[in-house]
């Protein structure tokens, strides 16, 4: 195991050889300028990545950070042997604040793949959803929202999105600021699903979505599609026309590749597939996709294995998602997932993985819209499975993840990285 992340990955340039004289020069056009430029910006990208404590405590896990504006947060759960407490932590721009309460239970679930989230609203209003047992079946839990007025000293009552009173599965959320005020959120639901029957063909995990005003009410909740990939997360960004949600779909031929769709405030914009990678799945990889935006301008990325050997790519969008360019490839060899991505000031993106090997690597790379790549920096490595998180927080990157000690407890842990220059 390791006890922190690996601190610097820098990449070093080749130099060309320049032509004997009197050889015929190709001409200089605007697109090889373009990527002449973008080649060395990506092969000049290097990040000092730095511990940061936070206020976790030991057998800490299912780290989540969020950005709204400049506010950025960081929230985990701390289960002991009979009650699980979902934390939260403010970053500061120099390290993370004390440690405040949301909610503490015994029936508070601990998922690794689908966790908690605390979010700051444009009004300054934090919200928080987390996972609650609805009986017996393990697949079957709820989906709590609070809110807090006062930074999260005090949190309101407890209040459901969704109103079928089925014991089924309410989970995978995502929550964002509604266009105008308030809270909206989607979330996987599993009121259509047939737990006797759960392969027949109308046994179906559905994408909801819910809306509140600025007044904590519940002013709307529908199906965005009725038929999506039973457990893989959801991730949203905002637009400067709306929001923006992406997402694992599921056809009837059991294809699951990856779709987004838009909400204006108004209404959802229909599906729209992202790339046709055609992978045939009878089964949830546990793999979701992610968002993010600036402007018009988005950028998605997600994991596929219709070879087998799993594969992390990242698109963009230059018109609001409603179209995106070819697919380009993240990982070096074979990918785990576990994708994050966020977009810098200068159109480029940062997106995280998992790379495949007898350790897994959790890394992060520079990719440009034409496609080029930075080398990869590792932020970490470990035995397993993990669901690691990225966001950029004004000019630095955030990164968390869950270690692992020797006696096999967990701990959250966090790790900075200055964007300095190159992204501005």
């Amino acid at each position: 195991m390791v006890s922190g992340p690996l601190l610097l990955v820098a990449a070093s340039t080749l130099a060309g050889c320049a032509p004997q004289e009197g050889a015929p020069v190709a001409p200089t056009t605007a697109a090889s300028q373009e990527r002449a430029v973008t080649e060395d910006r990506a092969s000049k990208w290097t990040l000092a990545v730095e511990p940061v404590s936070t206020p976790a405590d030991a057998g800490s896990t299912s780290p989540q950070i969020t950005v709204e504006g400049g506010r950025t947060i960081l929230s985990w759960l701390e289960p002991t042997e009979s009650r699980t407490t979902l934390k939260f932590a403010e970053w500061s721009g120099s390290g993370w604040s004390e440690a405040h309460i949301v909610a503490s239970g015994s029936d508070l679930v601990v998922n690794s793949a689908d966790v908690p989230s605390v979010r700051a609203l444009t009004d300054g209003t934090l919200v928080a959803h987390w996972l609650q047992e609805d009986g017996p079946d393990p697949e079957a839990y709820k989906l709590p929202l609070s809110w807090s007025k006062d930074g999260g000293r005090t949190w309101s009552r407890p209040t459901y999105p969704h109103h079928d009173e089925t014991k089924t599965q309410h989970g995978f959320a995502s929550l964002f600021q509604a266009p105008g005020a308030g809270l909206g959120l989607v979330w996987l639901d599993g009121r259509a699903t047939n737990a006797k029957e759960p392969d027949a063909p109308d046994s179906n995990m559905a994408l909801w979505a819910a809306v509140y005003g600025p007044d904590g009410k519940q002013v709307s909740e529908k199906a965005v599609d009725v038929r999506v990939c039973e457990c893989c997360s959801t991730s949203v960004a905002a637009t400067s026309e709306g929001v923006i949600v992406a997402y694992r779909g599921r056809t009837a031929e059991e294809i699951r590749d990856i779709y987004v769709t838009r909400f204006d405030g108004r209404q959802w914009s229909a599906p729209a597939l992202v790339h046709n990678d055609g992978w045939e799945i009878d089964g949830c990889p546990v793999n979701g996709p992610a968002v993010d935006a600036r402007g018009r301008e988005v950028a998605v990325a997600w994991f596929t294995a219709k070879t087998d050997k799993g594969q992390a790519f990242a698109a963009f969008s230059h018109d609001g998602g409603r179209t995106f360019g070819q697919p380009i490839r993240i990982d070096d060899q074979t990918s785990l997932g576990q994708v994050n991505i966020t977009l810098l000031a200068d159109g480029a993106a940062a997106v995280s993985f998992l790379e495949a090997g007898n350790r897994s690597e959790f890394r992060v790379r520079r990719v440009e819209q034409n496609g080029t790549r930075s080398p990869v920096v590792t932020i970490a490595s470990f035995f397993g499975m993990q669901h690691p998180r990225l966001a950029q927080s004004r000019n630095e990157l955030l990164f968390a993840w869950t270690e692992y000690g020797q006696d096999g407890s967990p701990r959250v842990r966090t790790a900075r990285a200055s964007l300095g220059a190159v992204s501005k």
